[in-house]
């Protein structure tokens, strides 16, 4: 646990700072990513991620890294690889600043997701989730920690086993990586439901 919270404080001063964007140009430039994640960032599909509120550092990593190679989203290359730092700003700065919508968590994950998210598992090495993503799951802007509130519990899933198998790699420090590879499916599964039901 030490190694993972000595990872995240080195991540954290290895970031480096967000190019600020212009939420007007945005709106205008987000009319094509409307079709997966809603006009206002809030997808009603739940593959696709609800990008509403997020913060804008942590979209312009995620963009750009897309855009690069480091996180593999095929749906997204044809979207991502004509925008220029200030399309990827822009777009950051818009759906950072939308109002995110919320979920509900199942009853039967609620009590293992709570206790993943707000304790964690001692016994396995594994950081409570408010460390980085706060006790309210809307993250640390300024670390470019990502807002999870709310956030679909198939797509949280599904990130997090991607880490767990070590499919997406571009978490600073390997830190969700090693976390998610301490993880049983289980936990998995009850903290990306008690996630979506975080308001």
């Amino acid at each position: 646990m030490k190694k993972v919270l000595i990872s995240l404080i080195i991540s954290v001063g290895l970031m480096s700072a967000a190019h600020a964007g212009d939420a007007v140009a945005g709106k205008t430039k987000a009319a094509t990513c409307g079709a997966c994640h809603g006009a206002d960032g809030n997808s009603l599909a739940p593959n696709f991620p609800k990008i509403a509120g997020q913060g804008e550092r942590y979209l312009i990593k995620q963009i750009t890294d897309i855009k690069n190679g480091d996180r593999q989203v095929p749906e997204m290359i044809g979207f991502v690889m004509g925008l220029s730092e200030t399309d990827i700003a822009d777009l950051a700065a818009y759906f950072s600043s939308q109002k995110a919508a919320s979920g509900t968590a199942d009853p039967e994950q609620l009590e293992l997701g709570q206790r993943i998210f707000l304790s964690g598992n001692e016994a396995t090495g594994v950081p409570a989730c408010i460390a980085c993503h706060s006790a309210d799951g809307k993250g640390i802007t300024a670390a470019g920690f990502p807002r999870i509130a709310g956030q679909h519990a198939s797509y949280t899933e599904k990130q997090l086993t991607d880490f767990y198998n070590a499919d997406r790699t571009n978490d600073a420090n390997n830190v969700m990586r090693d976390i998610a590879s301490r993880m049983h499916m289980k936990e998995i599964k009850a903290v990306a439901s008690y996630i979506q039901g975080l308001k």
